[in-house]
């Protein structure tokens, strides 16, 4: 039979589509998911918050952002300051982004100011309005991957070429978000953040809106002032040239794998990374933990993980093994959006049938 030329079709992945009312009639708004056991005690130990490893994670990080914007300062000029605008870029394009996501969930730190204060220093830095973010994240996990209901759905499928060349460098995400920030600073919700954030928060959107506009005015000023990018390559710009590993990153959370399902096992992946990579992405890797059980603080994710991994599928060896996975399956996804990888649980006889069963619930 000759191939078909039918274009491929893709779903409404946005809030205020009928997707939105699919998912309700399916029973995936709000539903309860499937946890992997752990005793309760070692769960209450997995969950204690403390400010030490946050604050010396934040010290190391606040040291390195600044001996490396350090360099590209004082080598402003010549070619030697690529590789210091190179590491911090990334330190404060990638870096700041699990700092916003640990902060958000309010586990980073056992003090509730100190998440507060990094999380609107960190949400500036990624470009992520922090109050609607904060309501956007909550529906994330609320309903993780559900078509219709998920703000945060990285790439809808079929995903586009186009767009993820250009997220490389945050460049939608920054209309976006600079669109909203121009909407917010005026008084205006659009209909979709109208579905997932409160009214009652809506003044807190409006007011960070116009202290994000107050402070680019000054950065962009003293760039003007002083006719050198230097104060954008320092603020703001990062946020963009850094922001790549970020996007490599979040691509292997959640793309390719299942869609409207209460398994997290299904739609999230663990991956192992080395110390750096840890540090950079605050223990991110360990994520089908993360969202199975989101109030555990981020350094525990590996404790945890060893506690419920026989109940799960088998992590990926490294960034690479995930991407020899992750490519082949966009690229499929183009001609067939149907197309997603199922991953299973690397157990025993009694657990795969449980979890074969848990599939056709």
């Amino acid at each position: 039979m000759p191939e078909s030329t039918a274009r491929p079709t893709r779903r409404d992945y946005s809030l205020t589509g009928p997707e939105a009312a699919r998912a309700a009639e399916k029973g995936l708004v709000s539903a309860t998911w499937y946890q992997s056991p752990v005793p309760r005690k070692r769960l209450k130990e997995l969950m204690q918050r403390r400010d030490g490893p946050a604050l010396l994670d934040t010290a190391i990080w606040v040291s390195a952002l600044f001996a490396t914007g350090l360099g590209g300062y004082l080598f402003w000029g010549s070619w030697a300051c690529v590789p210091f605008f190179l590491a911090y870029g990334v330190l404060y394009g990638t870096g700041s982004n699990p700092r916003w996501h640990e902060t958000g969930h309010g586990t980073a730190f056992k003090t509730r100011w100190m998440n507060d204060v990094l999380y609107q220093i960190a949400s500036f830095m990624c470009i992520f309005e922090p109050h609607v973010w904060r309501w956007s994240h909550a529906r994330h996990h609320t309903d993780t991957i559900v078509v219709g209901r998920d703000p945060e759905i990285v790439e809808p499928r079929p995903p586009s070429l186009l767009m993820m060349g250009l997220s490389v460098f945050n460049l939608p995400l920054a209309w976006k978000t600079f669109s909203g920030v121009a909407r917010h600073a005026i008084g205006r919700m659009s209909a979709q953040e109208q579905d997932f954030i409160p009214e009652s928060e809506w003044p807190k959107v409006f007011r960070a809106a116009r202290v994000w506009l107050g402070i680019y005015a000054v950065v962009i000023g003293t760039a003007l002032y002083l006719h050198s990018w230097l104060p954008l390559m320092l603020v703001g710009l990062p946020s963009l040239y850094g922001a790549w590993l970020g996007y490599l990153f979040g691509l292997t959370q959640h793309v390719g794998l299942a869609e409207d399902v209460l398994d997290h096992r299904s739609n999230c992946r663990t991956i192992y990374m080395n110390r750096v990579l840890r540090f950079i992405y605050m223990d991110m890797n360990y994520h089908l933990e993360h969202h199975m059980y989101p109030m555990v603080p981020y350094h525990a994710l590996k404790h945890l993980h060893e506690e419920i991994r026989n109940d799960c599928p088998p992590p990926y060896a490294n960034l690479f093994e995930a991407y020899r996975e992750i490519i082949p399956t966009i690229w499929k996804q183009r001609s067939d959006p149907t197309y997603f990888v199922e991953r299973r649980a690397h157990c025993g006889e009694e657990a795969s049938s449980r979890w074969d069963a848990q599939q056709t619930q």
